[in-house]
């Protein structure tokens, strides 16, 4: 079983959204588990508190490395990556939770306050990972995202396999626009190609779109897709 667990100080929040829809069937179906490790019993004062004051001065609290080593310590890691989410980390991206789905699970550490004490990162070997170019109050949230990412990916998560293939990020492209009943909406009328009957030209408009799209909205994207050659492109095609 692919396996999570979140090391927070709010385990409260969890499993959230993640006990929701196909996750929450495919937790129910034992084909993903998730655990929680409250941070706060590994303080050593009878205040629960597991931070300090910044050395050199400055505003806020900064966790301690000595009982976040305590709480990392108590989980057994079975070749999981341990994963900090934090704003500072590598862009988490379609190709690493793939990655991470393919494996054992993750162990997601969520910080708070200004941050943790950097000797933390060294002393256990922690991949710092972001969610994007933001803020949050704490890693909670990120570390739900992470999480949801890798186990939608999971075999047997999702009712059909197949649409995994043509989501935004696979092939390096973002996906095509997706259309449904009514046939007419607020004079806006579904392209007619998509009511052809024609799947070879179908399939053109979509690659056609997912190239456009991209180009326009993530030109980051589109130039590595570009620089990736034809023969490493999924659809085989060149851009237009």
């Amino acid at each position: 079983m692919w396996r999570a667990t979140v090391l927070t100080l709010f385990p409260e929040l969890f499993p959230g959204p993640l006990a929701a829809s196909v996750l929450g069937r495919a937790a129910a179906e034992g084909l993903w588990g998730l655990d929680t490790v409250n941070i706060r019993d590994f303080s050593d004062n009878k205040y629960g508190s597991v931070d300090d004051t910044p050395a050199g001065g400055g505003a806020g609290l900064v966790m301690r490395a000595d009982i976040l080593a305590a709480a990392i310590d108590s989980v057994t890691r079975n070749d999981r990556p341990l994963i900090c989410l934090t704003p500072r980390g590598t862009p988490l991206t379609q190709a690493r939770a793939r990655e991470l789905a393919a494996g054992p699970g993750v162990i997601a550490l969520c910080g708070r306050f200004e941050g943790m004490d950097e000797r933390i990162f060294a002393a256990r070997d922690i991949e710092e990972v972001s969610i994007g170019d933001f803020v949050l109050a704490g890693g909670e949230i990120p570390a739900m995202a992470l999480i949801e990412a890798c186990v939608r990916l999971i075999p047997g998560v999702l009712g059909s396999a197949s649409s995994l293939g043509e989501e935004s990020f696979e092939g390096g492209l973002l996906e095509y626009p997706q259309y449904a009943r009514p046939r007419e909406f607020e004079g806006r009328a579904i392209p007619d190609v998509l009511l052809s009957g024609d799947h070879q030209k179908i399939a053109e408009w979509r690659r056609e779109k997912r190239q456009e799209i991209t180009r326009t909205r993530r030109p980051d994207l589109w130039e590595r897709f570009l620089s990736d050659g034809p023969i490493r492109r999924s659809d085989n095609k060149e851009p237009k």
